[in-house]
C-alpha cells in the first residue's frame, strides 16, 4: 500500500494514483450521520495524516494529548491567519474571521494567554460556578413546564437545550431581559459559522458593539455580574487594555452556550439509544456527574480543535513544518481503545475517564464547568421528571454540516 500521510502529503508516487486521502471522508453524509467508524480507519492506517489541503490530522490520544500541551502548536490569532490564507480557496474566508476575532483569550500563546486567563480566573470562580446551581434548577423546571403544556412531544433542542444556556449566561453577565432575543440571534449566528462566514463576521461585529455599550454602563454603575467583576478586575490590573477586556467578555459570554446545548442534545440522545444506562442512571440519579463526563466523552460536541505549526515538530513518525494547519479530534481521541477500554460503549460508571472532550493543558475550557453544572442539572431533571421519555415516533435526526462540530439540528421527544 501506498503510504498515507508522510511529509510529502498526498501526491503518491510518479506513475500511481494519489492514495486515498482519507480527511475527505469526515465530509460524506455518513461521517455526519456517525464519524466514528472514519475516526477508526484513519486511527488504524493513518493517525497523523496530511490531507490533500495540506492540513494535518490527528486521531490518537496520545498524539492529540501531547499534541495540546506543546506550545509548538500554536492558537495565535495572526499565526491562523496567515495560515489559513495560504490554503486559499473556501478556507480563505476563514483568515476574515480568526483576524476579525481579535486577541481574545482563546487565541492567543503563553504570555499574553496566562494573563488574560488570570485575568477570567479572577472573576469566573468555582464558588461562583456552583451557585447558579439553584438558578439553573429554576430554569430547567420552567423551560419543562412549558414544554409539557404544550404537548406530548417536543424538540428538546429548542425547548430546553438551546434556552437554557443563553438565560444562565444572560443572568450571569447581566444582560437586561430586553436585550436577549437580539443576544439570541447573534449567538444562532455564530452557531453557523460554517453555513455563512457573512453573516457570522456581521454578528460578531454588532455583538462587539453592544459588549462594548455595556462595559461602559458597567464602568459609571457596576452590578452583580461578571462583567462588572471583569471591569473591576481591569482596574487592579492596569497591562489590560480596553479591547482585552472587551475580547475576554466575548469570549467568556460566547463560549460554551452552543456547546452546553449540545452536551445536553447529544448526550440526552446517547441515553435513550442505551435504555440500560438510562436506567442506571434512573435507579441511581447520584451517578449524574459522572454520566455526564462519560456522555461528553462518548459524543464528543467539539470533535477537533485548531492549530498552527509554530515550529517543526515530529508528531506520531511525521514531520509537521511551520506554518502548516494541524486539527486535533477530540471526538476521535475519546474513542481511541488504547486509552479506553471498549470505547464503543456506553458505560455511566466508566472507571478513569479523562477524556479530552474539553481539551487538555493551557487552553483547557474554561467554561467546561459551567457548561457540565448545566448539563446535569438539565439531564438530570429530564430523566427525573419524564419517566416515559423516548424519541418521537418517526423522527428522523439531521447533524449540522460542520465536521469540526458534532451539533444536532433537532431532537424530536415525546413523554
Amino acid at each position: 500500500m501506498t503510504s498515507i500521510g508522510t511529509g510529502d502529503g498526498a501526491r503518491g508516487t510518479a506513475g500511481l494514483a494519489p492514495p486515498h486521502d482519507l480527511a475527505a471522508d469526515l465530509i460524506t453524509p455518513e461521517a455526519r450521520r456517525d464519524p466514528y467508524p472514519f475516526y477508526a480507519r484513519m486511527r488504524r492506517e493513518s493517525p497523523v495524516h496530511r490531507s490533500a489541503q495540506g492540513i494535518w490530522y490527528l486521531t490518537r490520544y496520545t498524539d492529540v494529548e501531547t499534541a495540546l500541551g506543546d506550545l509548538r502548536l500554536s492558537n495565535d490569532r495572526d499565526r491562523m491567519t496567515r495560515a489559513y490564507e495560504a490554503l486559499g480557496g473556501d478556507l480563505k474566508a476563514f483568515s476574515r474571521l480568526t483576524d476579525r476575532l481579535g486577541r481574545v483569550m482563546t487565541n492567543t500563546d503563553p504570555p499574553d494567554h496566562a494573563r488574560l486567563r488570570k485575568l477570567a480566573n479572577r472573576a469566573f470562580t468555582a464558588r461562583r460556578v456552583e451557585a447558579l446551581r439553584d438558578g439553573v434548577q429554576r430554569i430547567v423546571d420552567r423551560l419543562i413546564d412549558q414544554a409539557v403544556e404544550a404537548g406530548p412531544t417536543t424538540d428538546l433542542i429548542e425547548a430546553v437545550a438551546a434556552p437554557m444556556p443563553m438565560s444562565v449566561t444572560c443572568e450571569l453577565f447581566g444582560i437586561p431581559p430586553e436585550d436577549r432575543p437580539q443576544v439570541e440571534v447573534w449567538f444562532r449566528r455564530f452557531g453557523r459559522l460554517g453555513e455563512d462566514i457573512d453573516k457570522s463576521e456581521e454578528a460578531i461585529e454588532q455583538y462587539e458593539e453592544y459588549l462594548a455599550g455595556l462595559v461602559r454602563r458597567r464602568r459609571a454603575h457596576p452590578g452583580d455580574d461578571l462583567i462588572s467583576a471583569l471591569v473591576a478586575t481591569q482596574a487592579q490590573d492596569d497591562r489590560l487594555s480596553d479591547s482585552e477586556l472587551l475580547s475576554t467578555c466575548f469570549v467568556l459570554i460566547t463560549a460554551g452556550g452552543e456547546t452546553t446545548t449540545h452536551l445536553i442534545g447529544n448526550g440526552t440522545l446517547a441515553l435513550l439509544r442505551h435504555p440500560d444506562q438510562l436506567a442506571r442512571l434512573r435507579a441511581d440519579p447520584g451517578l449524574i456527574r459522572a454520566a455526564v463526563e462519560e456522555l461528553a466523552r462518548y459524543d464528543t460536541v467539539t470533535q477537533a480543535i485548531v492549530r498552527v505549526v509554530a515550529e517543526d515538530l515530529e508528531i506520531g513518525g511525521q514531520l509537521l513544518r511551520e506554518g502548516e494547519l494541524a486539527y486535533l479530534f477530540l471526538g476521535a481521541t475519546n474513542r481511541d481503545p488504547e486509552r479506553f477500554e471498549d470505547p464503543d460503549r456506553l458505560d455511566l460508571t466508566r472507571p478513569g475517564n479523562r477524556h479530552l472532550g474539553f481539551g487538555h493543558g493551557p487552553h483547557f475550557c474554561l467554561g467546561g464547568p459551567l457548561a457540565k453544572l448545566q448539563a446535569e442539572v438539565a439531564i438530570g431533571t429530564l430523566v427525573r421528571r419524564l419517566p416515559a421519555l423516548r424519541l418521537a415516533d418517526g423522527s428522523t435526526l439531521d447533524w449540522q454540516p460542520n465536521p469540526l462540530q458534532r451539533r444536532l439540528s433537532a431532537l424530536p421527544i415525546t413523554y
